[in-house]
């Protein structure tokens, strides 16, 4: 059986997001097409120090969960909130379990640690031109495109 590589794509360091906290980014996503698309995801971080990642888009009307707020939480910080129309999310599943979207869910995106730092895979994203294979062994150092979401 031939393997098949898996894209990978660091998105910060994992001590970047608190423990207990969120932080969005605003990605670009390349299609089977070869198209480039607004790829918005949120990364969290639970207090037992898991790393959950979803895509940044309610599955009520597909808005940021933190628009206008910058907000993903609910008041007591016990699950995720669409700040728009008020869908409540379980933060390890994505299930929404009160709302408008109730029974429906948040799209997951695979993450994994590696080396300290927090990484995308499986999604092919828009990078700078050279960026390599982030664990290739390498003298030189690589830029990456990719910053959080600005607070509105």
């Amino acid at each position: 059986m031939a393997s098949r590589e898996i894209e990978v794509f660091v998105v910060c360091r994992a001590d970047a997001i608190e423990r207990g906290g969120a932080t969005g980014f605003s990605l670009t996503r390349i299609d089977d097409s070869g198209e480039n698309w607004p790829f918005p995801i949120v990364v969290v971080r639970t207090f037992g120090n898991d790393y959950i990642g979803f895509v940044n888009r309610c599955s009520h009307d597909g808005v940021r969960l933190d628009i206008g707020c910058g907000e993903f939480f609910s008041s007591d910080r016990s699950f995720l909130k669409c700040s728009r129309h008020g869908a409540t999310f379980e933060i390890d599943s994505g299930l929404c379990i009160d709302g408008p979207c109730e029974g429906k869910s948040l799209e997951p995106v695979a993450l994994a640690v590696v080396g300290g730092e927090i990484c995308l895979c499986g999604v092919q994203l828009v990078e700078d031109e050279g960026f390599s294979d982030p664990f290739a062994v390498s003298d030189e150092t690589m830029d990456v495109m990719i910053h959080p979401d600005e607070q509105a």
